[in-house]
């Protein structure tokens, strides 16, 4: 079959790499033309655009950059159209994708199939009408998808796994000797963002809370894209290390982690690492405001959101200060009460994320679709 994937970012791109080699395991037919970056043209096939050409962040960047941005949903939509796919897999990016959708269902009988999820339970919940109008198919990554939009919505949705818990579990599967030790001492890992305003924000606040707890070694989780020289300004007169490209290594040895959210809070919690999670906000008093009135969703953090309570502290807008981080960090040291109370709570994270391969699951799921489509479409042609 042939297989159109559209992603807008570096996380796209993995997880889709991720989802073409299993559909290649499951179709020995398969062929892809997409919009993705390099880790997808490893897996094959033509890639049209690379995302780089869309990921824009930002209300002044996209702003400025909106011609590019227009041509490329254009060109995207007419190439889709010419090469006429099986089915076009949208993987999360729900600005440009969603926009896609509408016009492949406008204009085409494809089916469309979107894996991981829109995270409309956190903003912009309207464009669920979008999605049930346009998305064949919905796959999620996390748990607590499927009863937002099943039972709030009442659109059904596929649930296949998640990726980062499967990358978890291989990389300790695959890596039962440890490696080569990263400190003589133990280890508290700062893990301050990928992009340079989240290091900018955080990072600065996280070496000031730790710099009084010497017993430990302080190791920084370099970001894809992110150049050492720009850590180095705030590692001045410091013992901090940082390693690139061996988080899951950083994260195997530490006893506690300053975590600012996104998936490196999940990875934390995948690892059993307590962590403390920080995130700087400009108007922290109008951000407060906004999560208790106006934003849907009561947490910032996978594990809180997955867990539905507070697993982990989450040092958010009014509550971040060098004073608050000191005070959570050391709670969660060994020999602490609270520490074996957030570990405990992991453990409920591990149960509800399963043990389903999410590529491999929704490979088969999507094929399964597929197949059953076409045979129907046969069984039509063959009544006419």
């Amino acid at each position: 079959m042939k297989y159109y994937l559209i992603v807008g970012e570096a996380s796209g791109d993995l997880h889709a790499s991720h989802l073409m080699r299993s559909l290649k395991k499951n179709d020995s037919q398969a062929e892809f033309r997409f919009f993705g970056g390099d880790l997808m043209s490893a897996e094959g096939g033509t890639r049209v655009r690379h995302f780089k050409d869309l990921a824009y962040m930002g209300f002044v960047p996209v702003l400025m950059h909106l011609p590019t941005i227009f041509k490329n949903m254009s060109f995207c939509k007419q190439d889709i159209v010419r090469w006429h796919p099986d089915v076009v897999i949208l993987v999360d990016y729900p600005g440009f994708n969603l926009s896609i959708a509408k016009y492949v269902h406008a204009n085409t009988d494809i089916p469309v199939y979107y894996y991981i999820s829109p995270k409309i339970w956190a903003w912009k919940e309207y464009r669920i009408k979008s999605i049930r109008k346009n998305v064949d198919q919905l796959f999620s990554i996390l748990p607590f998808e499927v009863p937002f939009f099943e039972q709030k919505h009442n659109y059904p949705i596929h649930y296949v796994g998640n990726p980062t818990a499967d990358e978890v579990r291989e990389f300790l599967a695959t890596n039962k000797e440890s490696h080569e030790p990263l400190s003589s001492k133990k280890i508290i890992a700062l893990l301050a963002g990928s992009r340079k305003q989240e290091i900018k924000d955080n990072l600065p606040a996280m070496l000031q809370a730790t710099s009084s707890f010497t017993d430990y070694q302080l190791i920084i989780a370099g970001a894809p894209g992110i150049e050492k020289e720009y850590y180095d300004q705030f590692l001045k007169n410091t013992n901090v290390k940082i390693v690139y490209n061996q988080t899951y290594e950083l994260l195997s040895q530490s006893t506690a982690a300053l975590v600012t959210s996104g998936t490196a809070t999940l990875e934390a919690a995948m690892f059993k690492v307590p962590q403390v999670v920080c995130y700087k906000t400009p108007l922290p008093y109008l951000v407060r405001f906004a999560f208790n009135h106006i934003i849907k969703c009561k947490y910032i953090s996978l594990v809180n959101l997955i867990a539905d309570k507070e697993v982990v502290k989450e040092l958010l807008a009014d509550k971040f200060s060098v004073k608050n981080i000191q005070n959570e960090l050391n709670r969660i040291l060994p020999g602490r009460p609270y520490r074996e109370t957030m570990l405990n709570g992991y453990e409920e994270i591990h149960r509800q994320l399963g043990n389903l391969k999410a590529p491999d699951n929704a490979a088969k799921i999507m094929l399964k679709l597929l197949n059953n489509q076409q045979k129907q479409s046969d069984n039509a042609s063959f009544m006419c």
